[in-house]
């Protein structure tokens, strides 16, 4: 497709009701609707060439609803946490990363966006942040879509932001400014051994919900407006690759780590496939 055709494909986004839409899917994601739920998971297992010789149960009978497929957990001992200091945390392909120029993450050529706007304007927390690193994964439709640690967290605030609900995929980002820090968002925030660490679980156009484990699902409700939890006053540490979250149907993460706190692997590059577990970075000395 050319520049021109790719823009205005993604035009409709625009103008099409996308609230309605993913609140429609939602409904859909959580009917249980016995044979007809299983024939749409059949479909969809077809359609996006899903391997389920990895799932804990591969029956697709087993699953009730849609949503319990999509969320549904590994077998034990399918993705092994490496010995390194931060490990990948999702099944997922690479969308950009890199450092943090002063305050603006890469989006694509041509666009980015400030770490204030990403956690909702709140700047004492961005500004942490200032000339640290970012990495955005995109968990496409096939992959696993439970969240993990990258490294050991305790858990301090969690925001949910309010946004729009456009899709996350490769092209929209290429033509969406902005996109991640204007959709729908989960903002976790932890303290590890190296400093703080967010991340950003990001909304999309059917997702039709967040969940973390310490809190259940986030949204909905949704109120329009800033909503957030403190847990300075409660002990919730996370170990390195412990489930910390999941997308009922699938979307973007955006981690943010400090300034001088992580060196990607070398084999690291956009739109590389990457899997939970695996070796992400290595800690600066």
């Amino acid at each position: 497709m050319t520049e021109v055709s790719n823009r205005l494909a993604v035009t409709p986004q625009y103008l099409m009701p996308k609230r309605a839409i993913t609140v429609f899917a939602g409904m859909v994601a959580n009917w249980h609707g016995g044979p007809l739920t299983h024939a749409i998971i059949r479909r969809f297992v077809a359609k996006y060439r899903v391997d389920m010789s990895e799932a804990a149960d591969p029956r697709i009978e087993s699953y009730a609803s849609f949503n319990e497929f999509f969320t549904r957990p590994l077998r034990d001992g399918i993705r092994p946490i490496a010995d390194a200091p931060f490990v990948c945390p999702v099944d997922a392909a690479i969308s950009q990363f890199g450092p943090i120029e002063h305050d603006q993450i890469f989006q694509a050529k041509g666009h980015s966006y400030s770490t204030r706007a990403l956690v909702g304007g709140d700047q004492s927390l961005a500004h942490q942040f200032d000339h640290g690193h970012f990495a955005t994964l995109y968990l496409a439709p096939k992959d696993y879509h439970r969240i993990h640690m990258p490294c050991e967290g305790r858990l301090r605030r969690m925001i949910y932001i309010p946004g729009d609900l456009f899709s996350v995929n490769p092209l929209t980002a290429r033509h969406v400014p902005s996109l991640f820090a204007r959709n729908e968002r989960v903002v976790c925030v932890f303290d590890t051994e190296h400093g703080p660490f967010v991340n950003v679980l990001v909304g999309a156009t059917i997702v039709g919900s967040m969940a973390t484990v310490w809190h259940g699902v986030v949204n909905p409700p949704r109120t329009g407006t800033i909503r957030e939890w403190r847990y300075d006053n409660e002990e919730i540490v996370l170990a390195k690759g412990a489930e910390m979250g999941r997308f009922l149907l699938g979307s973007t993460i955006v981690m943010l780590f400090p300034k001088n706190v992580v060196t990607f692997h070398p084999d690291w590059a956009p739109t590389r496939p990457v899997r939970l577990g695996e070796a992400m970075a290595a800690a600066r000395p």
